[in-house]
């Protein structure tokens, strides 16, 4: 990759990350000093934690910096929005050096954690519930099988003998949804295909209300997001809206750009903040 960056003679620094948490500290330290280009080598994860560090600099600070991708590792959802792929590094750099920005949109998630409020962004999607269970699980198990299929696919195989149905209490827009659900996924973007028809640019976010269905639709329901067409599942409930109040999550994992957070029971606040971020598209 570094051959093909300095082929196009492109001024570039290049430091890796030792660990998740310290994505964050080199981001950080890159808009400290003044850089306005940031690329990011990883997956949604990675891309999470710069937009994170963005977000709470100032308006001044974030109409400079430029945000860029390249995917690398199991997860790429935001990428594939954008029709990139990893492995084709090439292309990938092309588009860094072309330098064409847009807009985004960032969703934030407002939660309690130890008695604390907390507000984190999200560029992809918030999953509540066996979703979440399930990215948590998959983190756990993606070293085993360096595949993203394979590695849901284990992961999902596994959750089939964990709880599926959660007492919720959601709040959108006029609608209140209450009762027994299975997942809820809020997606800035595709939201790893339980919210195919987000857009990060439209100031909206895309809602899929799963209820907990019978195992045989369960099956059909795993093929259909697998396949990016899960709306077509009649368990499946869609909506569209700039704000989701969670007013219960019934003791259910809450996941953030494929991260599990670490939310106290009680209220969370869903919503969507319209273009605040500069990123690089091709």
């Amino acid at each position: 990759m570094k051959h093909a960056i300095e082929e196009k003679g492109i001024d570039y620094d290049f430091v890796q990350s030792e660990n998740p948490g310290s994505v964050q500290r080199l981001v950080k330290m890159f808009i400290d000093n003044g850089y306005t280009t940031i690329v990011i080598m990883g997956g949604d994860s990675a891309l999470n934690d710069a937009v994170n560090v963005l977000m709470n600099e100032s308006e001044g600070v974030r109409e400079k910096v430029k945000i860029g991708l390249i995917p690398f590792g199991i997860m790429n959802d935001f990428a594939g929005f954008w029709q990139m792929k990893e492995g084709e590094v090439e292309e990938n750099i092309n588009v860094v050096a072309a330098g064409k920005t847009r807009r985004v949109d960032t969703g934030y998630l407002i939660y309690n954690k130890e008695g604390k409020q907390q507000k984190d962004y999200f560029l992809n999607c918030v999953n509540i519930g066996l979703v979440a269970s399930l990215m948590d699980m998959r983190n756990r198990t993606r070293h085993f099988t360096g595949s993203r299929t394979l590695s849901i696919l284990f992961s999902f195989v596994m959750m089939l003998f964990k709880r599926m149905e959660f007492k919720m209490h959601l709040k959108i827009g006029t609608d209140e949804v209450k009762g027994k659900i299975m997942t809820v996924c809020a997606g800035n973007a595709r939201g790893y295909g339980l919210t195919p028809n987000g857009v990060p640019y439209n100031g909206l976010l895309d809602i899929s209300v799963v209820s907990n269905p019978i195992i045989t639709q369960l099956l059909q329901g795993f093929y259909l997001l697998l396949s990016n067409r899960i709306l077509n599942h009649r368990n499946v409930k869609p909506f569209r809206g700039r704000k989701v109040i969670v007013k219960d999550k019934g003791k259910s994992l809450v996941s953030l750009d494929g991260r599990l957070v670490d939310a106290d029971d009680g209220e969370m606040e869903i919503g969507v903040e319209q273009e605040r971020i500069n990123f690089i598209i091709p």
